[in-house]
């Protein structure tokens, strides 16, 4: 995906999409503490504990309350199955 300085997000619930969007950064609630993900991350599988997903877009910063799920991070999209 050609994301000029972007991530793709796209978080998503096993019923429905929750977004799908260019973001400037994501932070994730691993099981060992909260990372963040930033344009040209390694690849990468976690799974997460409850807490927020924060994503930036423009100077404004949304998020997503989650109870658990996994992320997949891969050439600038970050993909999330979480249960909310």
């Amino acid at each position: 995906m050609d994301s000029k300085g972007g991530i793709y997000l796209n978080i998503s619930t096993p019923e429905r999409q929750i977004t799908g969007r260019m973001v400037g950064a994501v932070t994730l609630p691993g099981l060992s503490g909260r990372f963040t993900v930033l344009h040209d991350h390694a690849p990468l599988i976690s799974a997460l504990g409850e807490g927020d997903i924060e994503y930036k877009v423009g100077g404004e910063t949304e998020t997503v309350h989650v109870r658990s799920g996994f992320v997949e991070v891969s050439d600038n999209t970050v993909s999330v199955c979480a249960e909310i």
